[in-house]
Parts: C-alpha cells; structure tokens; sequence
C-alpha cells in the first residue's frame, strides 16, 4: 500500500481497507454448478458469442449505451467517486483487467444490472444507492463485476436474442410449448446466475453480514433498526419447509416468472455458501484460474450441476421435495431389488425360533 493510503494496483484508485485478491481467478470458481455447466458448455462452441457480438446492431444494445450517456450520470472520479472507488476495488480483489462503464440512473426503484455483448456496462439506480450502506453497497458493485467476469452479459444478451427469434416461430404446431420451455429454462438459468453474482459479491466486499444486510433491505426496505438478519434468515427455512404439497406448487408458480430468486432465498444461500469448505479455500487461496478454463470438462460440469440439484432437493425440508427424494429412494431400492433378481422381491425368512422344551 503506498503512503497516501492507496494500493498500486494498476488502477488509478482503489479504497484503502485491506481485504484478499484473487489473482487469475477464474468465474468458475464462483459459480453456482447450474450456472456454471451452461457456461462451460456454452464456452466450447467455438465462436458462438463472436457471430452474436457480430451481429451487435440488430440488437438494441447501441440504444441502450446511448440512452445511458444521455440520460444518466456515469461514474467516475468526477461523478460518484466512492462508487467508483467500489468499482476500481472490486475489479481489482477479482483481477478484472477492464474496468467496466458504470452508470447511476433515477428510478426509485433498487436495482442494478450488467448487460452488454461487445463490452458489459453495470446500471446502479437512485434508489439502491440511497438505500444501502457503504459495505452493502460494495457486495453489490461487486455482485454485477462477478456478472461480467462470468460473461453473463454476453450469454445473457444471446440468449434473450435467441427467445426473440423463437417467438417469432410461434406459429409452428406446438410452437408455444416449445417456447414456453425455452422461457422457462431460460429464467431457471438467469436466478442461478444471480447466486453465483451474490458469491462473487461476498469475495469482493469479504462480509457476509453486509451481503445478508443488503438482500434484507431490497426485501424490506432501510428501516435497519426494525429488522434482523437471523429472522430474515429464519424466514428463508420456513419458506423451505412451510405449508403441504399445496404450498409447494404455489411456490413453483410464484417462482417461474421470476429472473431473481427471492431475496430471503438468496440470503439463505449465500449465508450456507459463506460457512462451506469452498468458500474457505478460496479465501485460503485455493482457487481455479483462467488459464485452466480451456481444460474445463462439459461432461463434469453437467455431472456437478446434476449432484448439486440432487443435494438440494435432498436436502430440502419442502414437502414436493421431501417427496421426489423418497419417491427417489424408493426407485433405487427397487433398481436395486431389480438387480438382484427375483429373490430381491422375497420377503426375508421368519428368524428361527430357539430349542423349546418338551415335557
């Protein structure tokens, strides 16, 4: 750190509290395993993003970038100069070479965004930045750093690309269906992105109780002093647990036309990620870097993103959960009595009684 508080980084200014870096860091390490497989899988279709970065100007991203520098305030040493601060640390700790444009645009509304496929630009509004804290505000600058360190601008910007050429398929039979799945499993995609952002989140700003302050008060707005975060936390595992089978649709329904997982949910996650053996290695050191990405297997990223569903819905206290993991169990006993043969459906034999006395 040099005398004047700030460290040499490269970057013109960086806040002076010391916290870990990563360098090389690769976005996997991060990633949520849902996330990650359709990354990887996405990465090794060689030159996929670059005909879609191509093909840029049929896209309304020009638009957007434009409309931003017209009618926002851009972040800079001028302009929002702790918030560029934020950004300068953040990409520093995730050793994100270019540091993107940031914008602060009026809206009421909390809400911040990295969007963008030649270059991702991150949106912060009025309203976010007048409701959260220096710390909270900090895993949020580093939340959209980890969106574009993960590519998801790109793949995100694609995607939606490629759902907009579908709907104008609709009218092929069955068209809606096929949409509709595309819609879906689209949406399922962009809420585990947002746990892996949450994560990336968590390394920059290196405190959990910000991250969990933060997602509370986009639930509840800033009355701080009126709300806790272990009964924040609390609500998540009711939510988990609460209710029937009923209950348990209701939640898929509310779920599905959501981009964002719920904010007690994400809290929930991010505070089981923060107490796990990976998140401490990572701030142990041990970590994926860049230069291995190339080596990424699809196949186990699909394997890891199949276990980790499994150990959710296993894990659960939800009562359709609870139920698909015993139907589970019940298919693997039967798999397996099926394996052993006709004999694997015997009941077992009576236990013989002992010598009895006679008379």
């Amino acid at each position: 750190m040099s005398d004047d508080g700030r460290q040499d980084t490269g970057h013109e200014r960086v806040p002076s509290r010391q916290r870990k870096r990563f360098p090389g860091i690769s976005s996997r390490t991060y990633e949520h395993p849902a996330d990650r497989s359709a990354l990887v899988a996405l990465r090794k279709l060689s030159g996929f993003d670059t005909v879609f970065k191509a093909l840029s100007g049929l896209l309304p991203e020009r638009s957007l970038r434009l409309l931003f520098l017209s009618d926002s305030v851009r972040v800079s040493e001028r302009q929002f100069q702790h918030l560029h601060d934020m950004l300068l640390d953040a990409c520093y700790i995730l050793d994100l070479e270019k540091v993107p444009p940031m914008y602060v645009n009026q809206d009421p509304q909390p809400n911040a965004m990295c969007i963008g496929l030649d270059e991702p630009i991150i949106v912060v509004t009025t309203g976010l930045v007048e409701l959260l804290d220096e710390e909270e505000m900090r895993a949020v600058v580093g939340h959209e750093v980890g969106h574009a360190l993960s590519g998801h601008s790109v793949y995100r910007t694609i995607l939606l690309f490629l759902t907009n050429l579908a709907l104008k398929v609709a009218w092929i039979p069955l068209g809606n269906v096929a949409i509709m799945a595309i819609i879906t499993a689209l949406r399922e995609w962009f809420r585990k992105s947002e746990l892996s952002a949450d994560r990336a989140g968590l390394l920059v700003g290196q405190d959990v109780q910000a991250s969990m302050r933060g997602l509370m008060k986009i639930a509840g707005g800033n009355h701080l002093h009126e709300m806790n975060v272990d009964a924040f936390l609390e609500q998540a595992e009711e939510y988990d647990a609460a209710g029937d089978l009923r209950d348990s649709v209701l939640k898929i329904l509310n779920v599905l036309p959501r981009s964002h997982p719920f904010a007690a949910v994400r809290a929930a996650e991010l505070k089981k990620w923060s107490e796990s053996r990976d998140f401490q290695r990572i701030m142990d050191g041990h970590y994926t870097r860049r230069d291995e990405d190339k080596d990424a297997s699809v196949s186990d990223s699909f394997r890891e993103s199949a276990a980790a569903y499994a150990s959710d819905v296993k894990g659960s206290k939800d009562p359709l959960m609870k139920l698909v993991s015993d139907l589970a169990g019940g298919a693997g006993e039967f798999g397996g009595r099926v394996r052993r043969g006709f004999d694997g459906f015997r009941s077992p034999p009576p236990a013989q009684e002992g010598p009895q006395d006679t008379e």
